[in-house]
């Protein structure tokens, strides 16, 4: 890929798996993988590893375990808190090497720019899911997870196949984000303060 491949597609694969590790990590990582494998998506020298049939089964297992868990009202968010810690170093990393150059000054860019956009993807996707399971009926939940899987599915399919586009619409997507994050702050500090009041009352009545 390095220097044959436009920059604007390597930009849209830096920013792809950016943005999608912070719904699905090891969605992204075992599609990616399975996707070069086969000769349909082209990673640079740097990713290469991703094709490596040890790092793939670990990459399917780790998925196998997510969908379960991610289905699962209440589980999920604690899953989602656990992996947060996973998903944004792990974008951030994924954007750095996407570019395959040796810059040091470009790749950290790139990682803390791809860092930063899955912050944003990730926390909003917890935020929304902790939302979600104040409902105590798990089809919401259920619709929501599998939602995330085809936003990921069909991102990939949009990142290879129209990679100007997936830039456009990323772009409305981070400036959605920028309107949405206060929201979701309001609303975390809120469960925040009656978890907190919960717990108070249930020490004062013991």
């Amino acid at each position: 890929m390095n220097e044959a491949v436009p920059l604007v597609q390597a930009v849209a694969l830096a920013a792809g798996l950016a943005w999608a590790s912070g719904l699905r990590l090891y969605l992204v990582l075992f599609l990616a993988g399975l996707l070069a494998h086969f000769g349909y998506l082209q990673l640079p020298d740097s990713l290469d590893v991703l094709k490596n049939p040890l790092v793939m089964g670990a990459c399917g297992v780790m998925l196998l375990a997510e969908f379960v868990a991610d289905k699962v009202p209440g589980f999920d968010s604690f899953w989602d808190t656990l992996q947060t810690f996973v998903r944004i170093p792990a974008g951030g990393v994924l954007a750095a090497l996407s570019l395959g150059v040796s810059d040091p000054a470009l790749m950290l860019a790139a990682g803390l720019v791809g860092g930063t956009i899955t912050a944003g993807t990730a926390l909003t996707k917890a935020g929304g899911r902790l939302a979600i399971n104040t409902s105590p009926e798990p089809f919401t939940n259920w619709a929501a997870s599998f939602g995330e899987e085809a936003a990921v599915l069909g991102g990939f399919w949009l990142m290879l196949q129209h990679p100007g586009v997936f830039l456009g619409l990323l772009v409305l997507f981070l400036l959605l984000l920028v309107w949405l994050m206060p929201k979701l702050w309001r609303f975390l500090r809120a469960m925040v303060g009656r978890i907190t009041g919960f717990l108070r009352g249930d020490s004062a009545g013991r």
